[in-house]
This record gives structure tokens, C-alpha cells and sequence, in this order.
């Protein structure tokens, strides 16, 4: 069923940002995503309630093809008649962020960042929000945009500041930005981000000098209420697993509300239990010195023994609670960064899933992982393409927590 409050999703992965929202009250009206594997994730989850989102009509993939008149005068029509009228209430869009996040510098190559195509497409969404004019608009991205340059000699936040006036100039809004910690809300990770959002002169609370989000209610306030590792992930732990082979049922029931409520079934309260179907809890199928490395940082608190080191620069054991600080990690999409607490082995799709606070009923779609040049590009050599393995689709979303906590509070500012 569409909700009174509709939304469109640029650059929208596989749709973590878009459940979050969803949740929270909005209904997506058009999509937009380049890569066919997380598209197809995304379209797959929304069957049921948004069909017509399998209309090319209602979705895109290269958002080149959307910035021009042509493409306008079409959608807004195509809203018309499906939903009585072309208005929307929000736009949102994280542009791929290779060029700023610490993963894509530590992978980058001796190319400047204006070089990289993907590193401009903010100026498309705002061109996108331009012609549409919704009520609000969010965008979101690394923490890195911060303090990136265009090029090794430039100037600190060079870019950020690139950004951010490229939405401040728009027209009837009032903007604003903040760097938030998804732990804030709810989600068993850090991962830092940083969110514009725009509101519309009529609509935004009032507003002070500063330019801080948060300090003048453009977001919500933080609740501080994340889970334990241990708390999210304990009911998929099979005592029976094999190296290479599948968990398809759950092994144990809920133990605790966090997990209840993750594993209710699509648009109901019933909680899968034991036995139930479960998907996506696939195990790598690591060597026997892997095996041994893993075994030895369990017993060990983490440390990895010099004849057990590798190259691998991130590999942490994930600890079954956190400390004071609360969490510390942030899922990336990389399957191999993480070791389980309690069993010697990478976290499986699905808990890293969890991780992101997708529920259990989500899907999918493509390669389970992939590697080296395949995932990563080249820029150096004009290599742009990159596969986009569930890991990835995952490591890449905004956690669904954190959009559920914003799209609440823009459900009241527009109230």
C-alpha cells in the first residue's frame, strides 16, 4: 500500500536507505541505481508492495540518463498518472564514495579525484533535486568527504566544501549538515556518516548560524540504545556448521526482543523460530591455516600469532560486547575484515547483514563475493565498472536503523 508521503532514491544500492524510510512511513515512486545485481535486490524486496517499481517507467540505472528535460517532462508525467500527481516529499541519494572513503584511498591509484566520474555525480542530484523540488532532501556519504582533496596538493575539505555549496545554492531551501555515528541509533556498528539535508524555507524548524543539523532539528537526537554483538547474532550460531556448506534453517530461537524483532516475517509480527527457513547463512570455506589463525585470536583475545600474519591489513576479532565507548567497527565490503566471536570463521551474508540491521527476510541478489579488480576498478586504466557481490551490496548501504530514526523525524517536520 503507498503511503500519503512518497519518496525518490538516487544512487539507492540495494535499498538500506530506502527500507529505513519505508519503515518510517514513506513509499519509493522511483528508483534510481547503476548496478543491475544490487538494483535487482532492491526491485526484488519491493515486489509485493511496489510492483510498478519494475516499470522502466519507475526506475533507472545511469543517472546520465536522467539530467535532461526530456527525462523530466516524462517522469513527471508517468507520476501523474500512476499517483494523481508529480509532487514528492523527499529526495534522497549517496553517491558512490571511492574517491573519499579510507577504503577507496588505501585502493586508490595515482589518478586525481576530479578524474573519477563517480566523484561528481552529487552535482546530478542536485540538478535532479533542481527540477523536482521535494519538501526535503537528504544526502549522505563517508566520513572521508570531510577532508578530501580533488588533488595531492590541494587544500583539506576542498571537496566537502565543493559539495556542500552545491546544495546550499539551491533555491527555497534552508541547509544544513552534520557527521553522525550510526551506533547513535540504534545500529551494532560505528560507521560514520556524513548527511546534508535540505528542508524548505516553509517547513524548516528555525533555524541558527551554525550550519550543524542536529544542533537545529534537522535530525533527530541521538538514542544511544545499540546492541551487543552477541545480542545480534547468537540465535545463527550452528554448533553443527561445516566449512563451505550452508545453515538453511535457523538453529535456535530468539534470545532475546533485538532478535525477535529482526526475525519477523515480511510485513508481520510472526517470528520465525526454530527450524524455520533461513537464508543467506552461507560459510566460506577458509584453508586449514586460516582456520588455525582464527582459532588462535579466538582463544587469544584477538592477537594473531608472526607465523599466523598476513598481509591482510583490518582483520579484528569482533568482540561478544562492547566497552564503554560502544562499537567500534564499521562493515565494509570486505567478508574477511571480521572474525566471529565464538566460531573460527568470516561472518556469513546474512549476520553481516545484520550488522546493517537489514531484517532476516530481506534478499539478495547477485554473486555471494568477489575480488581484486573485479570489485575495486582501476581508474588508472579507464576501468570504472566494478561488481557489486552481496557483501558489498551490504558493506555499502545505509544502516536501515539510522534511515528508519531520520525518516521519523522527517515525518514529523512535515506533519
Amino acid at each position: 500500500m503507498l503511503n500519503k508521503l512518497k519518496f525518490i532514491d538516487l544512487f539507492a544500492g540495494c535499498g538500506g536507505l530506502s527500507l529505513g524510510l519505508e519503515q518510517a512511513g514513506f513509499s519509493p515512486v522511483y528508483v534510481n541505481e547503476l548496478n543491475k545485481d544490487a538494483l535487482e535486490t532492491y526491485l526484488l524486496n519491493r515486489e509485493k508492495e511496489y510492483p510498478f517499481l519494475r516499470n522502466p517507467k519507475f526506475h533507472s540505472f545511469d543517472i546520465k540518463d536522467c539530467i535532461n528535460e526530456r527525462f523530466f517532462r516524462s517522469l513527471k508525467r508517468n507520476l501523474r498518472n500512476e499517483f494523481g500527481s508529480s509532487k514528492v516529499d523527499l529526495i534522497c541519494g549517496g553517491p558512490p564514495c571511492q574517491g573519499y572513503s579510507g577504503i577507496g584511498i588505501r585502493r586508490s591509484y595515482s589518478v586525481d579525484k576530479k578524474q573519477l566520474p563517480s566523484n561528481h555525480l552529487y552535482q546530478d542530484m542536485a540538478y535532479f533535486i533542481h527540477k523536482m523540488q521535494p519538501k526535503i532532501f537528504l544526502f549522505e556519504n563517508v566520513q572521508g568527504l570531510l577532508t578530501s582533496r580533488w588533488t595531492k596538493n590541494g587544500i583539506k575539505g576542498e571537496i566537502f566544501e565543493d559539495v556542500f555549496n552545491t546544495f546550499n545554492i539551491l533555491k527555497g531551501y534552508k541547509v544544513k549538515y552534520s557527521l553522525v555515528h550510526a551506533k547513535n541509533y540504534g545500529v551494532p556498528q560505528n560507521r560514520p556518516r556524513v548527511l546534508i539535508i535540505g528542508i524548505r524555507n516553509n517547513l524548516s524548524p528555525k533555524v541558527q548560524e551554525s550550519d550543524d543539523a542536529l544542533i537545529n532539528g534537522f535530525l533527530p537526537e541521538p538514542t544511544y540504545d545499540y546492541p551487543h554483538l552477541i545480542d545480534v547474532l547468537s540465535d545463527l550460531v550452528d554448533k553443527k556448521f561445516e566449512y563451505g556448506g550452508e545453515t538453511k534453517k535457523y538453529p535456535s530461537k530468539p534470545n532475546n526482543p533485538w532478535q525477535e524483532n529482526i526475525r519477523k516475517e515480511f510485513r508481520s509480527n510472526r517470528v520465525s523460530l526454530k527450524g524455520d527457513k533461513l537464508t543467506e547463512h552461507e560459510y566460506s570455506n577458509h584453508s586449514e591455516r586460516i582456520r588455525e589463525k582464527f582459532s588462535y585470536m579466538i582463544s587469544n583475545k584477538g592477537e594473531i600469532p608472526e607465523h599466523l600474519k598476513t598481509k591482510k591489513f583490518a582483520q579484528r576479532l569482533l568482540p561478544k560486547k562492547w566497552d564503554d565507548k560502544g562499537p567500534t567497527i564499521t562493515a565494509t565490503s570486505l567478508p574477511d575484515d571480521f572474525v566471529h566471536f565464538s566460531q573460527a570463521r568470516s561472518l556469513t551474508v546474512r549476520e553481516w547483514a545484520r550488522l546493517q540491521t537489514f531484517p532476516d527476510w530481506y534478499k539478495f541478489a547477485g554473486k555471494r563475493t568477489t575480488g581484486g579488480i573485479r570489485r575495486a576498478g582501476n581508474p588508472r586504466e579507464n576501468i570504472f565498472e566494478r561488481e557489486v557481490p552481496k557483501y558489498t551490496q551490504i558493506g555499502n548501504a545505509v544502516p536501515v536503523k539510522l534511515a528508519e530514526e531520520v525518516g521519523l523525524h522527517f515525518v514529523q517536520l512535515l506533519k
